[in-house]
């Protein structure tokens, strides 16, 4: 009994202790700063500040970003994904007026989200990460929060 116990034990820490490792391979996670001069935002204006930090979160991540928008709003959103294409709510304020996202993980390193409004496609996007992991692309496509059509490519250096 005690032998099972233990074994019960060990792999209890192995399941806890493999969070922080799932979080280190996990080249999503980490604190991102935008990159403006390799980015295009098409309309425009670009962000004039904006960081975006992903937090390993059960199955999934965790995003917030916290920025400055072109005319200087201030841009704060967050919301978390799981990878199984359902529904998630965006909390705070997306520029795009998005309220909810689901993804779909391509590999480790890419996935496709759908953002919505009000239970409508309102844009697509695509994140890759490089393989050195320092670099996050997201292209991104879909219509703002005035209506116009957005096509968007935003760049990320990991800090």
């Amino acid at each position: 009994m005690k032998s099972l116990l233990k074994f019960v034990a060990i792999g209890i820490l192995a399941v806890v202790a493999s969070g922080p490792l799932f979080a280190q391979s996990n080249p999503l996670v980490g604190t991102w700063k935008l990159n403006p001069e390799k980015s295009k935002f098409n309309p425009g204006p670009a962000p004039k500040s904006m960081t975006r930090t992903v937090e390993a979160q059960g199955d999934g991540v965790k995003y917030t970003f916290d920025g400055v928008s072109g005319d200087g709003t201030a841009i704060a959103y967050s919301f978390a994904v799981s990878f199984d294409g359902k529904d998630n709510a965006i909390t705070g304020s997306m520029p795009s007026g998005a309220d909810s996202i689901s993804a779909k993980r391509i590999d480790s390193n890419t996935f496709d989200a759908t953002l919505k409004q009000g239970g409508k496609v309102i844009g697509t996007s695509k994140v890759e990460v490089s393989q050195d992991g320092k670099v996050t692309t997201v292209t991104s496509k879909g219509t703002n929060a005035t209506g116009q059509a957005t096509n968007d490519v935003s760049v990320y250096n990991k800090q």
